[in-house]
């Protein structure tokens, strides 16, 4: 692992603009915003390996909404309010009112009455944005349909932790281009300057909104944008390579279907020789091991597979401290 170079000033551990704040999707924030908060993470992440209390959040309540199975997302956040002093409240749709048809913006409103911030895990993407509406306390997104940003903050800490650097570094995602990760990518990469390339099959390329948003912003940064159905184009000369799985929960009944149409698209050693030599690999798990992404790389020595899955504990603890602290 290298020196990282610190990004931003983060000497009173809070940027003004973020407090209270929700936290939906990247393209929402400013370059600096998100270079602090990266900064934020390290900091929090060295004060927790050296045993330094942190309990910023003392008595302080998140509320946790999954619509959607969880692991990492769950147990990250939890833990993640359990260092900073606070303490998390797991709701699952079904066990809530809100899964017998009580309305979103009654939830949000119920909700902020008791908790000081509220994180959803959802399917919609205008759910969230729904929730944050009505809502008087931040609300983060811990997943929906469209982006995952706190993935995306994970993995962006990850890189600079590897590399020392984010600015001119060159990201390829190869796989299902129209996904929460590819998404979140393209907004996360030109955040920060890097450059991003996106492979995917006919048909399955990014949201065409999103990629003209993140065109526009890359003008400002410096960023290269590129979206191509050519993986070893896409990947060529890549210091960052990231996939995800090819069947994302709720089109389960694509898999089938997809299995075919992405088999050109699987990350293993042939195609990762058109990366840089030095290259890390990314994948936000659970992973399909064989198909889109071969044993040999996920399990070999460019994968940072689990430090990028603990650094969601960091990113998060970072975006909470500063929303609702």
């Amino acid at each position: 692992m290298m020196n990282v170079v610190k990004l931003t000033s983060t000497d009173n551990l809070i940027e003004p603009s973020l407090k209270g704040k929700s936290f939906l999707r990247l393209a929402d924030f400013k370059s600096s915003e998100i270079l602090f908060l990266l900064d934020l993470a390290l900091e929090l992440k060295k004060q927790q390996k050296q045993g330094k209390p942190h309990a910023y959040l003392g008595g302080k309540v998140l509320g946790m909404i999954f619509e959607k199975s969880s692991t990492r997302t769950r147990v990250s956040f939890e833990v993640g309010m359990l260092q900073l002093g606070g303490h998390a409240i797991f709701l699952s749709s079904k066990d809530i009112q809100l899964g017998r048809g009580e309305t979103i913006s009654d939830t949000a409103r119920v909700l902020s009455r008791y908790v000081d911030g509220i994180m959803v895990r959802t399917y919609g993407h205008e759910s969230v944005e729904e929730f944050a509406k009505h809502a008087t306390v931040p609300v983060i997104n811990g997943l929906t349909d469209l982006h995952h940003p706190t993935q995306v903050m994970a993995d962006l800490l990850t890189i600079l932790e590897h590399k020392g650097k984010l600015a001119g570094l060159k990201l390829c995602y190869v796989g299902d281009g129209n996904n929460n990760m590819t998404h979140s990518l393209l907004e996360g990469a030109v955040k920060v300057g890097m450059h991003i390339s996106v492979a995917s099959p006919e048909g399955y390329e990014p949201n065409p909104e999103i990629v003209a948003a993140v065109k526009e912003e890359a003008k400002l940064t410096g960023s290269i944008v590129e979206i191509t159905n050519n993986p070893i184009k896409a990947i060529f000369e890549a210091d960052v390579v990231v996939t995800d799985v090819w069947t994302s929960m709720g089109h389960e009944e694509e898999t089938a279907t997809r299995l075919e149409v992405f088999k050109p698209f699987q990350v293993n050693n042939e195609l990762c020789q058109h990366a840089k030599s030095d290259y890390i690999f990314l994948h936000c798990l659970p992973a399909h091991r064989g198909e889109e992404v071969a044993a040999e790389i996920i399990d070999g020595p460019h994968s940072v597979v689990f430090d990028e899955a603990e650094n969601r504990l960091h990113a998060q603890k970072a975006i909470m401290k500063v929303l609702i602290g």
